[in-house]
């Protein structure tokens, strides 16, 4: 079955799947940075009690949430510039990715947010605190350990939607993949290594909120015995 298989081609190109790789790894760090903190403005504005600041938010996360990444990407891409917007691809890529996950991340820090126990609120309030200073020293430390791994499993699903910034000619992993199904008319070659590198970056994300999980006391440690 793998006679006409050529490891040889995907050895022959396995210095642009490094290149590829490693423009996935820090464009998705970049990217879900961007999601953090658009999560964290989010999910402050959703927890207010006004409307004002209430309802804009749960809109853009009920609407980010209901449509398609690619969809959100191709107006960024193409709908910008008709609006006097041009920018690189990159920097488009980004934006997309930072803005979509960026309303799923809110999503994540709110519930960990409403997890901590209303009486250390009260007790934040009685002792003179504002708000600001109850949601720096008392609320987000313990929130953040709530959501560090759902919010790594998001990282996954970024790393994973990274992908799609092929379609606009980002150079990332995939991308590579599509180089070498042209360029050798091997499309098995060229994503089977794309498949192969994802899954690398999968398990290593896997892994990392795993471990998080242990050293944050939000899952039991396995019995050595």
């Amino acid at each position: 079955m793998l006679e006409n298989f050529s490891f040889r081609t995907i050895v022959e190109y396995l210095p642009l799947f490094g290149q590829g790789l490693v423009t996935t790894v820090w464009l998705s760090a970049l990217s879900f940075a961007g999601a953090l903190a658009v999560g964290i403005v989010l999910s402050a504005m959703n927890l207010q009690r006004g409307r004002l600041l209430r309802v804009p938010a749960k809109a853009y996360i009920d609407a980010v949430r209901a449509t398609p990444l690619l969809a959100q990407l191709y107006f960024l891409y193409f709908g910008l510039p008709r609006l006097g917007f041009i920018l690189p691809e990159l920097v488009v890529g980004i934006l997309a990715l930072s803005l979509n996950s960026g309303a799923y991340v809110a999503e994540i820090i709110r519930a960990g947010i409403l997890s901590i126990p209303r009486g250390q609120v009260e007790a934040g309030v009685a002792s003179g605190m504002s708000y600001v200073q109850r949601m720096r020293l008392v609320i987000l430390p313990q929130a953040f350990k709530v959501t560090i791994p759902p919010l790594l499993g998001q990282a996954i699903v970024l790393v994973k939607d990274s992908a799609l910034l092929s379609l606009i000619s980002v150079a990332e992993l995939t991308r590579a993949g599509q180089l070498l199904a042209s360029d050798r008319f091997m499309p098995a070659e060229g994503f089977v290594t794309i498949a192969a590198f994802y899954l690398l970056l999968y398990y290593g994300l896997k892994g990392l909120a795993a471990l998080s999980g242990r050293w944050l006391g939000s899952q039991p440690a396995r019995s050595r015995a």
